[in-house]
């Protein structure tokens, strides 16, 4: 039986989301419809992707009995009332990360998906790639002896998107790119919570942060990183520093295809897409949306590799940097 998916929002993301479920096979996963709140856009959508249900709005698209599981591409300030929406029609979703603009907005998207005994997952996607899958092998074998240090960049010029600059459409460096480095941390670490959390920030006259460097304490003297900006091109790449060696995530951190561990170099490819992509490696969305199928199989309303206290820690480190820095959105003056 294929999982039909309904994809939420015609945008960038949500056409290479769909190229990639295209990688799958066709017995497991089908798009069956696609809504936006531009009827003409969805149609536009629908045609390239070759997909049957058209809706021009996200009600129908909730009210659709023929879905299993939405995507969920809409910019970050939509994901709470489009994920409430959706999960008190009983669908499951595949949130875009960030899952919500702050832990309030998180704990109530959890909270709605319990009360309506639903799958919700936040689609970092990084954390079911190959490549990551690796990482967390090598740690729990503890290749790398004891990890003292982890370091990740992501850096590159997007002060003319303004989805990355205006505050109401979510803007900023930490939730759109930052969010990456701070995830990858935590997946090292095991979900634990840091003790300690600093960041020194740089804001736009929007209010949004430009640039940021955190660095974070867990327990055992083990420190952290982090530093993302919507100015600059960055190396954006993360090292794992143990004390018997080191894994170094080359550029594109958020959808490694290649380990170097110990000097030497493994190679993860992605599947070559059947259309033009709007960013780099994204038929690796792939592995999210197998994720969620292996979930649902399992009758699970969670993952366990980005589960919902994964996505509440992410949200309330991210809160407290973005209080250090002074940014503050109005989802936050609830």
């Amino acid at each position: 039986m294929a999982f039909r998916w309904g994809i939420c929002s015609a945008g960038k993301i949500s056409h290479d989301f769909t190229v990639a479920l295209k990688t799958l096979p066709q017995e497991d996963h089908q798009v069956v419809a696609v809504a936006a709140r531009n009827l003409q856009r969805a149609e536009e959508f629908a045609q390239r992707h070759n997909i049957p249900t058209v809706y021009g709005s996200y009600e129908e698209l909730a009210r659709d009995p023929n879905i299993d599981v939405v995507y969920v591409g809409t910019i970050h300030p939509h994901h709470l009332p489009v994920g409430v929406l959706l999960m008190n029609a009983k669908k499951n979703v595949l949130c875009e990360k960030p899952l919500a603009m702050n832990l309030r907005e998180v704990q109530e998207l959890v909270a709605t998906a319990k009360m309506n005994n639903v799958f919700l997952m936040e689609a970092v996607w990084t954390r079911f790639f190959p490549a990551s899958l690796e990482i967390s092998r090598l740690l729990s074998q503890e290749a790398m002896g004891e990890v003292k240090m982890v370091r990740a960049d992501f850096g590159v010029p997007l002060l003319n998107t303004p989805r990355s600059v205006e505050k109401e459409l979510g803007g900023g460096a930490l939730l759109d790119i930052g969010i990456y480095c701070l995830q990858f941390v935590l997946m090292v670490y095991g979900g634990e919570k840091p003790e300690c959390v600093q960041a020194t920030g740089v804001c736009l006259e929007t209010g949004v942060d430009e640039s940021m460097v955190i660095t974070l304490k867990f327990s055992g003297g083990r420190l952290a990183v982090c530093t993302c900006t919507v100015a600059v091109e960055l190396p954006n790449d993360a090292i794992i520093n143990g004390t018997k060696g080191s894994i170094r995530v080359p550029a594109h951190m958020w959808c490694p295809t290649s380990l170097i561990v110990n000097g030497k170099e493994t190679q993860y490819p992605v599947p070559e897409p059947y259309l033009p992509l709007n960013f780099i490696n994204s038929t690796g969305m792939r592995y999210e949306a197998e994720e969620v199928r292996q979930c649902l199989l399992k009758g699970l309303k969670e993952s366990s590799r980005m589960s919902h206290a994964d996505s509440s820690l992410l949200a309330e480190i991210m809160d407290e940097a973005r209080r250090q820095v002074g940014v503050v959105y109005s989802q936050d003056h609830h």
